[in-house]
């Protein structure tokens, strides 16, 4: 196993290479994926990633601005990153105590996006939205990856810097598509509390056990729509970071593990991202939430067909340019949101990045 510095990684980015490391949910190993050419493979249509492989980052909304990337393999293997994490002190931007009051911008597109939600035209629209962090002199890609990847172990932790989408850093729960050879899973992913006093909460409220069902009863729907009935099981909790989320499980088989990118157009983005009905609410979400989401709430992770692959809705993630860090983060509405309620569970997702950030 190759052993390598935060600052031989942070090089990489200064040179501008295009490289990936990722670390799957509970599994100490961290892998590497390097493309010598700094020209990685820019795709229009998720139907194309039929027969690729690689590590491929893909959008919320696939455009000219934001392709689907694929970092080919040219180098891959396994690797540790040598720092020194334990002489950090933890000083995080804020605590979620400190937080500023509701914002009137996200007020206002909450009350927009409720209407539509009352005026029963869709059944559930997630609203997002971003904050952006000055990008101080001491900020290191390597270190905050390092130190993302030893606190959220039962997330998908990455680092991604390519030409095309500079860097990108996130630790996700979330599994879009997953699997090797025949045997594959998804997951219904929704539902949100903070854990408290480390323990897992044992009951949920009405409106996010709701909003978990409407997730599972799509990926259900959508996996039907081809024929796949999957093997599914109760909805039950788990830990990511210092939240808990109501977690549905789908088992299928796959005997063509060629067209996965098939299988991706038609999970893509699924009610925990985006809504129902899932055109209508795409739509009004690229022209009502106000910002562009990029990547975020797109996937990212390794596509093999003839091996492994582990693909992750994109969340919990940061965006790090020249001068700043945009953090994201968004919640599912239905009819019965509540505006404070839903404010107080994105300043929560957005902890998982900040408690990364040193001030």
């Amino acid at each position: 196993m190759e052993s390598v510095s935060c600052e031989e990684i942070n090089r990489l980015i200064e040179e501008n290479q295009c490289f990936a490391l990722y670390r799957l949910p509970d599994d100490p190993s961290i892998h590497y994926i390097i493309q010598h050419s700094k020209e990685v493979e820019l795709i229009d249509h998720l139907d194309d990633l039929n027969g690729k492989e690689g590590f491929v980052i893909a959008p919320f909304q696939i455009n000219d601005q934001h392709p689907i990337v694929l970092v080919h393999p040219e180098r891959h293997g396994l690797v540790n990153v040598t720092t020194d994490l334990g002489s950090e002190k933890n000083h995080d931007c804020d605590s979620i105590d400190e937080q500023k009051a509701v914002s009137t911008t996200y007020a206002q597109r909450f009350e927009r996006f409720k209407l539509c939600l009352k005026n029963k035209e869709l059944k559930k629209i997630v609203l997002s939205r971003s904050i952006s962090l000055p990008r101080t002199e001491h900020f290191s890609p390597a270190l905050t990856f390092c130190k993302a990847e030893r606190r959220y172990v039962h997330s998908f932790v990455y680092l991604l810097h390519t030409p095309q989408t500079g860097i990108w850093i996130g630790g996700t729960p979330e599994i879009l598509l997953s699997g090797k050879g025949n045997e594959w899973k998804t997951v219904a992913l929704a539902g949100t509390q903070p854990i408290v006093k480390g323990q897992l909460p044992d009951s949920w409220d009405e409106k996010n056990r709701k909003e978990q069902q409407v997730v599972a009863n799509y990926i259900l729907d959508q996996l039907r729509s081809i024929q796949i009935e999957p093997q599914v099981n109760s909805p039950h909790t788990i830990q990511a970071g210092e939240l808990a989320h109501l977690r549905t499980d789908f088992q299928f088989h796959l005997g063509d593990t060629s067209r996965l990118g098939s299988i991706l157009s038609l999970l893509h983005p699924t009610p925990a991202v985006c809504g129902l009905p899932k055109d209508d609410a795409f739509h009004f979400i690229l022209q009502n939430e106000g910002y562009t989401r990029g990547y975020y709430s797109g996937f990212v992770g390794t596509i093999r067909p003839e091996e492994q692959s582990d693909i992750y809705v994109n969340l919990r993630c940061m965006q790090a340019s020249k001068n700043t860090l945009t953090l994201f983060a968004g919640g599912g509405l239905l009819e019965a949101s509540i505006l404070e309620d839903e404010w107080m569970e994105t300043e929560e997702k957005l902890q998982t990045m900040r408690r990364l950030l040193h001030y």
